[in-house]
């Protein structure tokens, strides 16, 4: 994308700009990733309701027990890595009760109609 970078005496000089939005999506906060479970949990639902099934959904939203065990493993050489691998099941966990709730509201209006 190119952009001009304009001249105090309104004239512009043709400088492209992308660089500098690159650079701002390097520095975005990794923490930041964790805060919308909502919004992962909707993208899920989405696909229930196009006919995807729950419970596949489920397993791909679960992080599985063999993956776990992995971590587990790496936590115990790399001690620094228990906070983000807690925060990401957590996180995954969130996403998972939201969905769901998503999906039982879901049967309960099929049951009202």
């Amino acid at each position: 994308m190119q952009t001009y970078e304009t001249k105090p005496n309104g004239t512009s000089n043709g400088v492209s700009n992308c660089a500098g939005d690159v650079t701002g999506a390097q520095n975005q906060d990794p923490s930041r990733d964790f805060e919308h479970p909502q919004r992962e949990a909707a993208f899920f639902y989405g696909l229930f309701l196009r006919g995807h099934d729950a419970n596949k959904l489920r397993m791909d939203i679960a992080i599985p027990m063999a993956v776990l065990i992995k971590w587990q493993k790496e936590v115990d050489r790399e001690p620094l890595l228990r906070d983000v691998l807690t925060r990401v099941v957590e996180y995954r966990r969130h996403v998972l009760a939201i969905f769901d709730t998503l999906v039982d509201a879901e049967a309960g209006l099929q049951r009202v109609q």
